[in-house]
């Protein structure tokens, strides 16, 4: 497919003039318009969204949308969804998609893999139903690192009930030996399920920690490693060589960040129960539908990729800030930090051109209230504006009066604080205010809920990714640190410190 690259769309330059002529003072168009709360907001599957809090217009959006057509953003989705190789850089379709489609609904070249998902779903929920019948385990470690860990640890974070299972989850990412330890401290072999999430089960992080799990549970005096191994993988003869016979598998066209849909969200599954696994793909696939069918001026994923384009790219701002108010959601800034930042943190085009253009922003964050204590100080009064992202669930699960109502109404005044400030004379309680922030909602926090609320940011960032004509689908800056740090293990080994600049030649010499 042929797509102008965004820079050379007429579009553009339209913004360009756009955002040079425009008048950025937010709080001024809201007394211009009562109506732009309704106007910048939408719904779709559940997720609300508020975004009128951001320096955007009737006529920034129509450009936004005219650039979304001359870059081809809907060609591009449509080839997403028809299975095509989008993935250019690897030859591969991209269809995480497919892993929440319904059993059956689809004809052509898309049914036979499409059955194969519900295949291997149908066995793994099938196990997890197992799994959460077996009272003799109450432990579940699941090791995996990137996608096969920061997916299933946020959700089953978010959604699971202890008591409806009577089993803990821990998860285990890092080859730093101290977060293993601490997790195997206090575990019994035969109470025990290890998760061993591994694509090509070669991972160096995840088979390290898995060897020393298995090590651990030999010494412990655990039994038959075949009933308290699993592993999510397809290389199935490397995990029978290490002792492991059930295995479920996954493809190459699933990427890591978008896996918590496949095999690799055994550890939800068993969390969810199957019902509750069910629901989350289908509120996703809802999502999905939506972003397919809506025109653009009803399309949530697409508004607000098309918002992150002209923050980044016409606003100059190079980070953005989630604060989720929701305890449950505290591992969603991590989440989004790989989705967004893996995706699409790019310098160079499909066509391996480098660009002369901002691509992805920086994304962090940490849960609300805790945030309003650490670092929202420099967000109120500080020389960076940060664009904000509030994250909020109006219904609570717990039933503790009063904390529910203060929570909400933090989230709520921090928007509101950092668009109206506040004067001082003296200075030092001076809110400059017109700081941007959008304001994203559930009704509750349910797996269908969640499922809609993380495909929509899937297709955000898909969206982002596709007018700044980059492979939103490879990480190949994941691989350079990884095979340096194996030279150099070898190096360690050998004393070999030959060709090293002098400062990674010191740094081996003083930490061996």
């Amino acid at each position: 497919m042929g797509f102008v690259r965004c820079d050379q769309a007429p579009a553009w330059a339209q913004l360009q003039h756009h955002q040079a002529v425009g008048d950025g003072d937010i709080r001024a168009a809201f007394g211009r318009d009562p109506q732009r709360a309704q106007r910048f907001s939408l719904s779709a599957a559940g997720v609300q969204v508020d975004f009128s809090k951001n320096p955007i217009h009737t006529e920034t959006e129509q450009l936004l949308q005219a650039l979304a057509e001359q870059c081809g953003v809907a060609p591009w989705r449509d080839a997403m969804f028809a299975g095509e190789p989008i993935n250019t850089t690897e030859g591969r379709p991209v269809m995480h998609w497919l892993l929440r489609q319904p059993a059956n609904s689809l004809t052509g070249a898309l049914a036979e893999p499409l059955a194969q998902v519900h295949d291997t779903l149908n066995a793994m929920l099938a196990f997890a139903e197992q799994v959460r019948a077996d009272r003799q385990i109450t432990d579940v470690v699941h090791i995996g690192i990137g996608g096969s860990d920061l997916g299933p640890q946020m959700v089953v974070g978010a959604l699971h009930q202890p008591e409806l299972t009577g089993k803990r989850f821990h998860f285990v990412s890092n080859v730093d030996g101290h977060e293993l330890a601490a997790v195997l401290q206090g575990l019994k072999p035969h109470h025990t399920m290890f998760l061993i999430a591994s694509k090509t089960f070669t991972t160096a992080e995840t088979m390290m920690n898995a060897h020393s799990a298995r090590e651990w549970f030999v010494r412990q005096g655990g039994q038959d490693i075949a009933r308290h191994f699993v592993a999510m993988t397809s290389n199935t003869p490397a995990a029978a060589q290490f002792g492991i016979h059930q295995c479920f598998g996954f493809w190459d066209w699933v990427g890591g960040r978008y896996s918590l849909w496949s095999a690799i969200g055994l550890p939800i599954a068993i969390a969810l129960g199957d019902a509750g696994f069910r629901q989350l793909l289908a509120g996703a696939h809802a999502m999905d539908q939506h972003f397919c069918s809506q025109p653009a001026p009803t399309n949530l994923p697409l508004r607000m990729g098309l918002l992150d384009v002209w923050m980044r790219n016409f606003q100059g701002h190079a980070t953005r800030g989630i604060a989720p108010y929701h305890s449950g959601l505290r591992r969603l800034p991590a989440y989004l930090q790989q989705l967004e930042m893996e995706s699409n943190g790019k310098s160079v085009d499909r066509q391996g051109q480098a660009l002369p253009y901002a691509t992805a922003p920086v994304l962090w964050g940490e849960p609300g209230t805790n945030g309003q204590h650490a670092f929202f100080q420099m967000l109120h009064q500080g020389t960076t504006v940060v664009p904000m992202e509030f994250i909020a669930v109006r219904t609570a699960t717990h039933d503790l009066p009063g904390h529910q109502a203060a929570l909400l109404a933090n989230a709520v005044a921090q928007a509101q604080a950092l668009l109206m400030g506040q004067s001082d004379a003296g200075g030092h309680r001076q809110f400059s205010g017109n700081r941007p922030s959008t304001f994203v909602w559930l009704d509750a926090l349910t797996p269908e809920r969640l499922g809609a609320l993380l495909a929509f940011y899937e297709h955000r960032v898909f969206v982002s990714g596709a007018i700044w004509g980059i492979n939103s689908f490879d990480q190949f800056g994941v691989e350079l640190g990884k095979s340096l740090a194996t030279d150099l293990s070898k190096r360690r080994d050998s004393n070999d410190f030959q060709g090293l600049d002098g400062s990674t030649a010191g740094l081996l010499r003083q930490l061996t």
